[in-house]
């Protein structure tokens, strides 16, 4: 995704669900977390919309994604164990 790339933010690995996203970055600490989030969810929704102008008719005036994330640090935990949850969560 161009806009991680922009500020140095890998994406390790991403899963969609039904109706939601999982995603394991590398964020650099110079960043905050929702800066980069308000950006890759701007940036997504306005790419998506022109891609499929049917839902930006449905969309307009109204939000594509849901106001919030959930976030949590890996420190706890192994990378091997983050990408396994997400392979868990990838056909739900």
């Amino acid at each position: 995704m161009q806009a991680c790339q922009e500020m140095g933010v890998h994406i390790v690995k991403g899963v969609l669900g039904r109706d939601h996203v999982h995603m394991f970055l590398s964020i650099p600490p110079k960043l905050s977390l929702s800066d980069v989030m308000q950006r890759i969810k701007g940036r997504s929704s306005r790419r998506i919309q022109m891609e499929f102008p049917e839902l930006r008719k449905r969309y307009w005036g109204r939000r594509f994604w849901a106001r919030g994330y959930f976030s949590t640090t890996s420190g706890n935990v192994t990378d091997d164990i983050i990408t396994q949850y997400l392979e868990l969560h990838s056909s739900k």
